[in-house]
């Protein structure tokens, strides 16, 4: 027979409810990483280890490490959920240290770099990680997260990518045609 201590149960924030949680505040983590390189203002904030040093402060991840490894990591990332795949994936193999929080073994994280592949970890297990999604126009690239029932989003914005993209592709049928 097992006693549980119901006023400790009902204190508990539920599983499910807690996971949603913890994979927005991941999402947010794991998109501004991916984000990191801004296509249309032509930034990127790991073009140095100075920015990269920033923007890892400006979110309270700790010491940022090595930004040429945190270059190699988004570089694959955005393959990964992008659709125009590398021919051959690169193997980056890093430590994500697993802590116990509460006595619930999770991901943790030492730096910058291993915070936001615990969060994207997180999200691979939870089921969020193939909402991820890199927009094909070539003059934005920007990552989302695709939140449509059948996970069929293109777009990062269906008034500006999209509508571009279908006002170019209208044009150039027509250019043809005529």
């Amino acid at each position: 027979m097992v006693f549980v201590n119901s006023r400790a149960v009902a204190d508990r924030v539920p599983a499910n409810l807690s996971a949603d949680l913890d994979a927005e505040r991941d999402v947010e983590l794991v998109l501004a990483f991916l984000n990191t390189c801004d296509v249309e203002a032509d930034t990127d904030a790991l073009e140095s280890a100075d920015r990269w040093r920033e923007w890892s402060a400006a979110r309270g991840l700790g010491e940022a490490g090595d930004q040429g490894r945190a270059r190699r990591v988004r570089r694959a990332m955005r393959d990964a959920v992008s659709c125009a795949s590398a021919a051959e994936p690169e193997q980056i193999s890093l430590p994500v240290p697993v802590v116990l929080r509460e006595g619930v073994p999770v991901l943790g994280g030492h730096d910058a770099l291993s915070r936001v592949l615990a969060a994207s970890v997180h999200l691979v297990h939870t089921g969020h990680w193939d909402r991820i999604k890199i927009c094909p126009a070539e003059d934005c690239l920007w990552a989302f997260y695709d939140r449509s029932r059948n996970k069929s989003r293109t777009w990062c914005s269906m008034r500006v990518c999209g509508n571009r993209e279908k006002a170019r592709s209208w044009r150039e049928r027509h250019t043809a045609a005529g």
